[in-house]
């Protein structure tokens, strides 16, 4: 079964998991509008893979009082516009235990980076994406975080949890229109995410970015809304807690 969309904005195209989704896009026909803050790895990224078949903005997701003429650009360049991925992110660590050592700039820049993003940016684009003719989607990466925490960053699985329940009760609002919403929950992957000062040979903590990769694309072309990979799948299992919680979520919706 085929990859449904056609012009595919990436926020976070040039590095870990949004650099490998969108190559594997990219290989199966599609156009990959990259968006990212580091122009020179915008510009490598469009020069491997031609114009006919990636293009680029330079824009930092937390300014959000540029987003509006961002999106205006972006949907204005392309009108084709069928799919926005959300998948850059920010993790660092956070004790509680050592108060003192906490900085609140950095806490604060992560839960921008994560969660208050996403909010404008699916704010700002449902309108296009709604008025398109064409069934799209707004594609999520969060985390297996979001479900389970761990003690190294609880404030990056804070982030991850919100933007889970946003997606839920957003999937549930734009039921039966032309937006399909979609979650993609990794586990840990072997990228620079996890190149922190605290993490030894933090590139080697989780699974071989190609193992996402394949398993991430199987999901996506399968039409799944839930795809979680790796121990990221346990919950949603037979039995498991996550669908257990989203059966009852259901229930309420009447």
């Amino acid at each position: 079964m085929p990859f449904s969309y056609k012009t595919i904005l990436v926020v976070g195209a040039t590095s870990g998991i949004g650099l490998a989704l969108s190559e594997r896009f990219i290989e199966n026909g599609c156009h990959v509008i990259a968006v990212g803050r580091r122009q020179q790895n915008l510009d490598s990224f469009v020069q491997k893979h031609g114009r006919d078949k990636a293009s680029s903005f330079q824009f930092d997701i937390t300014d959000l009082a540029g987003m509006p003429e961002f999106v205006k650009s972006v949907t204005e360049a392309h009108p084709k516009l069928d799919c926005v991925f959300l998948n850059s992110g920010l993790q660092r660590s956070l004790n509680f235990a050592k108060p003192l050592e906490i900085d609140l700039e950095r806490a604060d820049l992560e839960w921008k980076t994560n969660y208050t993003s996403y909010l404008h940016l699916t704010t700002h684009f449902l309108p296009f994406l709604q008025s398109q003719s064409v069934p799209t989607s707004l594609i999520f990466t969060t985390s297996g975080l979001a479900l389970i925490p761990i003690l190294h960053c609880p404030n990056y699985c804070a982030t991850k949890a919100a933007i889970h329940h946003l997606i839920m009760a957003m999937r549930a609002q734009l039921k039966g229109g032309n937006v399909k919403v979609i979650e993609i929950l990794p586990p840990a992957v072997q990228t620079e995410l996890h190149d922190q000062p605290d993490i030894e040979n933090g590139r080697s903590v989780g699974i071989p970015i190609g193992e996402f990769t394949d398993a991430a694309w199987e999901g996506l072309v399968t039409g799944e809304e839930n795809i979680p990979v790796g121990i990221s799948k346990g919950p949603y299992e037979e039995g498991g807690f996550e669908r257990k919680r989203l059966e009852a979520f259901r229930s309420r919706l009447g």
